[in-house]
C-alpha cells in the first residue's frame, strides 16, 4: 500500500520567520497539493535558551498570510499532538536509551573544561576542525571508555551527562537527495553529535527524527544549510531501525544577496533598503535591549500572492515561458526535480514587478478600496464611482496600493506648484492664450466623454493656431501640476469640466509672468 505524502515546515521560534523559510514552507505546502498529501507545522522549541517570546504567533500569522494551509499545527492539532517539541518531552529519552541499548550511543561525562582541553590539544596538534568523534572518544570520559561499574555509579549519583551517537570511524554514508542526487560522506567526517543535553532536553537531530518518524514524514524539503546534518540523520534512522520509512530527502538552493556576495540572512533586512521578513517585526536590539521594527513585505505593501509568486521562482521554474501562477496553478505545475540546485540571487526588482501585474489584474472595484481607506485617514470625502474611475487610469503606474493616495493627490486638490522644468520649456505665450480659451469653452460645450473632451480641445487649437504636440504636457501642468501621469483626457473626464476649466485659468494667472512670445 502506497503511504500518504506527508510533509512538515518545522521552525524554531526564535525571531522572525525570514523569507527563506517562508519559500521552504512554501515548497513543502505545494507538493503535499500536487501529490494530495498533508502538510504540518511543529515548532522546534528544544532549545528554550533562544525562545523569543510572540516569535511562533508571528510564524502562524505570515503563513497565513502566504496562504499556506495547515493541515495539523499547534493551533490547529491533529492525529499527531502535541506540535510542539517541548511538550513532547519526555517521549524523547526512550529513543536514546535504545540507541546506547544497541550500541549506537553512549553516555558522556565531560566537563566543558575538559571538552575545551581537549579542542586546545587537537588545535596544536593542527588537527583540522577538531570535533568528539571515533578518535578522540577513546580520550575522553564516557561509558566507551570508563568501566561499567563506574558508568553505573556516576549516573546514580547524578553527575551531569549527554547521551552522544557513535558514529561508526570507517564506513560510507549515502542517501539520495531529490534535488542534488546521490550525496556520499565519509563517516570520518561526522562527529558525535550529542542527542540528550545534561538538562534532559533532546537536540535538533534526535527529536528531528524521531517526531519525523512518529508524524509519518514522507518528505523532508528544507534549506541546503542543513545537508552537513544530513548523513548523521541517516544514521539515526538506520541506528533506530527505522530506515525502510525513512523520509526522502531534499535540500533547497541558498538564497544570495541581490549582488551574489553571500547568502541572504535576517540581518539584511531594511540595510540592504527591502524586507527580508514577511510581515513587520517588532523586537530587540541583541546589544543594548532597545526596542527595534524591521519592516515587512505585507506593510510594504505587497500582495501575498504576488509575494508568493515571486518566491516560488527563487529556485524553481516550470520549464514554461509563464511568469504568473495563481497558487492552484503554482500546485499543478510544480515538481521537485525543477528545483535548481545552484543559489538563487534575490531581486527586488522582480518583486516590485510581480506586485505592479498582480495590482493590474485587480478589478478597479477592489484597487477603488485601496485609495478610499487612504482617503478616510485624511478626511477627504469621495464616491466610489469616483474611487474606482481614478483607480481604472492609476493602476497603470502604480506598484502598491499606497500609491494610489501618493499618485492621485490631484484628483482631489488643485495644483498649489508645477513642474518647473515643463514649465520652463513648454510654456509661452500661445500656449497660455490656447488653453484660456479651452477653458473658457469648456463649461458651455460640456463635453461628457474623454473623446468629447479631445475633440472639443483640438477645435480649440485649431482656431488658435496651435497644435496639440505644443501644449499636451503644458496642459497636463496645469490641470494636475505634474509633467507625467495617467491619460490626460480620462485624468480630466474624471476631474469635471467646471474644476478643469479652473484650473487652467488659475495656472494661465499664476505663470503669466513666465510666458514669453
Amino acid at each position: 500500500m502506497e503511504r500518504e505524502v506527508r510533509v512538515r515546515f518545522a521552525p524554531s521560534p526564535t525571531g522572525p520567520l525570514h523569507i527563506g523559510g517562508v519559500r521552504t514552507a512554501l515548497y513543502n505546502y505545494l507538493l503535499a497539493r500536487k501529490l494530495g498529501g498533508k502538510m504540518l507545522l511543529r515548532i522546534e522549541d528544544t532549545d528554550q535558551n533562544r525562545f523569543v517570546p510572540g516569535a511562533e504567533q508571528y510564524i502562524q500569522d505570515s503563513l497565513a498570510w502566504c496562504g499556506i494551509e495547515l493541515d495539523e499545527s499547534p493551533w490547529k492539532g491533529g492525529p499527531h499532538a502535541p506540535y510542539r517539541q517541548s511538550e513532547r518531552k519526555p517521549m524523547y529519552m526512550q529513543y536514546a536509551l535504545q540507541l546506547i541499548d544497541s550500541g549506537h550511543a553512549y553516555y558522556a561525562f565531560d566537563t566543558p573544561e575538559e571538552l575545551d582541553a581537549m579542542r586546545a590539544r587537537l588545535t596544536a596538534a593542527k588537527v583540522p576542525n577538531p570535533q568528539y568523534n571515533a578518535i578522540t572518544r577513546s580520550q575522553m570520559r564516557n561509558s566507551t571508555t570508563l568501566p561499567e561499574d563506574e558508568v553505573k555509579q556516576l549516573l546514580e549519583s547524578g553527575v551531569p551527562y549527554v547521551i552522544r551517537l557513535k558514529v561508526p570511524r570507517k564506513e560510507e554514508i549515502r542517501f539520495n537527495d531529490l534535488i542534488r542526487g546521490w550525496v556520499v560522506v565519509h563517516s570520518s567526517a561526522v562527529d558525535d553529535k550529542v542527542l540528550m543535553k545534561s538538562d534532559g532536553m533532546p537536540t535538533y537531530h534526535l527529536a528531528n527524527i524521531v517526531d519525523d518518524h512518529l508524524m509519518e514524514i514522507t518528505h523532508v524539503i528544507r534549506g541546503e544549510e542543513w545537508l552537513p546534518s544530513a548523513p548523521l540523520h541517516v544514521l539515526l534512522y538506520r541506528y533506530l531501525g527505522w530506515e525502510s520509512t525513512m523520509p526522502q530527502f531534499a535540500h533547497l538552493p541558498l538564497l544570495l544577496k541581490p549582488d551574489g556576495t553571500g547568502k541572504l540572512s535576517k540581518r539584511d533586512g531594511d540595510r540592504l533598503g527591502f524586507p527580508v521578513f514577511p510581515l513587520e517585526w517588532h523586537g530587540k536590539d541583541a546589544e543594548t535591549g532597545e526596542p527595534t521594527v524591521s519592516s515587512g513585505y505585507r506593510e510594504s505593501g505587497y500582495l501575498p500572492d504576488a509575494f508568493i509568486n515571486f518566491l516560488a521562482f527563487l529556485g524553481w521554474n516550470p520549464g514554461t515561458q509563464q511568469e504568473l501562477f495563481s497558487m492552484d496553478e503554482l500546485i499543478e505545475a510544480f515538481s521537485i526535480d525543477r528545483v535548481s540546485k545552484s543559489p538563487a540571487r534575490f531581486d527586488q526588482h522582480k518583486v516590485r514587478w510581480y506586485n505592479e501585474q498582480y495590482l493590474r489584474a485587480k478589478p478597479n472595484a477592489e484597487l477603488a478600496q485601496y485609495l478610499l481607506d487612504a482617503l478616510h485617514e485624511h478626511g477627504v470625502d469621495c464616491t466610489r464611482e469616483k474611487a474606482e474611475q481614478i483607480a481604472g487610469v492609476m493602476k497603470e503606474r502604480v506598484a502598491f496600493p499606497q500609491d494610489f493616495w501618493q499618485e492621485a493627490q490631484y484628483f482631489f486638490q488643485a495644483p498649489e506648484s508645477y513642474d518647473e522644468q515643463v514649465i520652463s520649456k513648454k510654456w509661452n505665450a500661445a500656449t497660455a492664450n490656447a488653453l484660456a480659451a479651452f477653458a473658457k469653452e469648456l463649461p458651455a460645450a460640456a463635453p461628457t466623454t474623454p473623446d468629447d473632451i479631445k475633440t472639443l480641445l483640438t477645435q480649440v487649437l485649431e482656431r488658435e493656431g496651435v497644435k496639440l504636440g505644443q501644449v499636451m504636457q503644458a496642459l497636463r501642468v496645469a490641470v494636475t501640476g505634474a509633467g507625467a501621469g495617467p491619460d490626460l483626457m480620462e485624468t480630466m473626464h474624471i476631474l469635471g469640466n467646471e474644476e478643469i476649466s479652473q484650473r487652467i485659468l488659475t495656472a494661465v494667472e499664476r505663470l503669466s509672468t513666465r510666458a514669453t512670445a
